[in-house]
């Protein structure tokens, strides 16, 4: 697993991040699978399923994932 985040191409709608495109972009850049990041972030697998799929953006959880991604929060749009 590397930290080679060197840019992110991830579908927008009207200039907006696509949260859960981006996160799972990040995740496969970095080699983890869902297990992986589960057990890394703390969150269930299903949980991060949520969260790719857009159907799920608590900030909270979203930070988390970035701090296990070795990311800043702003990659996903979260302040």
């Amino acid at each position: 697993m590397t930290n080679a985040m060197s840019s992110l191409d991830v579908v927008t709608f009207r200039g907006r991040v696509d949260i859960g495109g981006a996160l799972k972009q990040s995740r496969e850049t970095m080699g983890y699978s869902v297990e992986d990041l589960s057990l890394t972030c703390g969150l269930t697998a299903a949980e991060i399923t949520r969260i790719e799929l857009g159907a799920d953006v608590d900030p909270a959880r979203i930070r988390r994932i970035a701090v296990a991604l070795q990311v800043p929060a702003s990659t996903f749009r979260l302040a």
